[in-house]
């Protein structure tokens, strides 16, 4: 709270109280009092109206400053209504009365997005759950029934749950600390699954995998990991330059300091710079998402969101007609290793 501010929005009061200051001293000096007294009683109401003023400008500088320190010490300034406290002077209740109304009005409209987000989650949850059992019998339909046609209705299926287990993912995302279990895996083991999961356009493609050194201790979530790895693996799959006689995704890793690097490197058709910068945005499609695939641009923005809340890190390089290589890295947890 600044001196300077405090005085100039008094400055009005000030020039009215020296105002009738000088007034009484001229009516006390014409009624013939004596000099003294006069001087005596101006001093006196002067020094009376400074001392108000000094006084009021530490109680409410004390307040101010401390309301401002414990709204720098908070992570999340809308908390000021826990720590703030009722002061000595009207303002300061009228402040404590309405950031303690305003507070609640805003953490009764936070419950109600809460609840509306469950019902949501709730709603997207069972929608592909049920929605699953149609696709399970058209993927046995297509069994049964192979031919040229079957087989291109397939690959639509199959996109289709990926669209649904994107949507799902999404929808579980804002509330991930609820809905994982960090446990001790086997990195191969996770990726021969997502492997065997994309095997049939694998083969159709005639893509070859190449898995080197991955018989690796992680420590995370199945179930997001798996999302995640699969996202990438669709996406090289997605951007394969098929003009090429052989395509090739490779998965191999590194231990980088305290950490474990999976890398999936294709022979696609690869991004150019800006791209590249900006692949994990939100509904960035690229140049290549426009040309080659109706792409939503969420898949890579997931991936991200789900490897930063499970404490992963992912990075993505490429060059254009070379290929694209993604990194995933997993913290090596020693403090789990040493209880084992």
């Amino acid at each position: 709270m600044n001196v300077v501010d405090f005085f100039k929005e008094r400055f009005l009061f000030l020039i009215l109280s020296l105002a009738t200051l000088g007034f009484s001293f001229l009516l006390l000096f014409y009624l013939e009092v004596d000099l003294y007294a006069i001087i005596f009683i101006t001093l006196l109401n002067l020094i009376s109206i400074l001392t108000y003023h000094i006084y009021d400008y530490f109680n409410k500088k004390k307040y101010y400053d401390e309301l401002m320190s414990n709204l720098d010490a908070l992570d999340k300034k809308y908390l000021i209504s826990d720590v703030m406290e009722e002061g000595s002077f009207i303002e300061s209740r009228l402040i404590y009365q309405i950031i303690n109304e305003t507070t609640k009005s805003m953490k009764d409209d936070i419950s109600d997005l809460k609840i509306n987000n469950k019902e949501y989650r709730e709603y997207i949850e069972l929608w592909v759950h049920e929605v699953k059992t149609p696709i399970s019998s058209c993927k046995l339909i297509i069994e049964n029934n192979k031919s040229d046609l079957t087989n291109s209705i397939n690959e639509e299926v199959n996109k289709v749950e990926n669209y649904i287990e994107q949507a799902l993912f999404y929808a579980r995302s804002n509330a991930l600390e609820k809905d994982y279990i960090i446990k001790e895996l086997n990195l191969k083991n996770i990726i021969n699954k997502v492997v065997r999961r994309n095997s049939k356009v694998l083969i159709q493609e005639k893509i070859k995998i190449e898995a080197i050194d991955l018989d690796k201790t992680i420590y995370t979530d199945s179930k997001w990991i798996e999302f995640i790895i699969n996202q990438v693996l669709n996406n090289s799959i997605k951007y394969m330059d098929y003009n090429k006689n052989q395509n090739k995704i490779k998965f191999y890793t590194r231990e980088i300091g305290e950490n474990i690097v999976l890398y999936i490197e294709d022979s696609g058709i690869g991004m150019n710079e800006k791209d590249v910068v900006k692949a994990f945005d939100k509904g960035y499609t690229g140049e290549n998402g426009r040309r080659f695939s109706k792409s939503t641009g969420i898949g890579l923005y997931l991936c991200r969101k789900l490897a930063s809340k499970l404490g992963l890190g992912i990075n993505l390089e490429s060059e254009v007609n070379k290929g694209t290589k993604v990194a995933i890295i997993f913290p090596i947890n020693k403090y789990l290793i040493e209880m084992q």
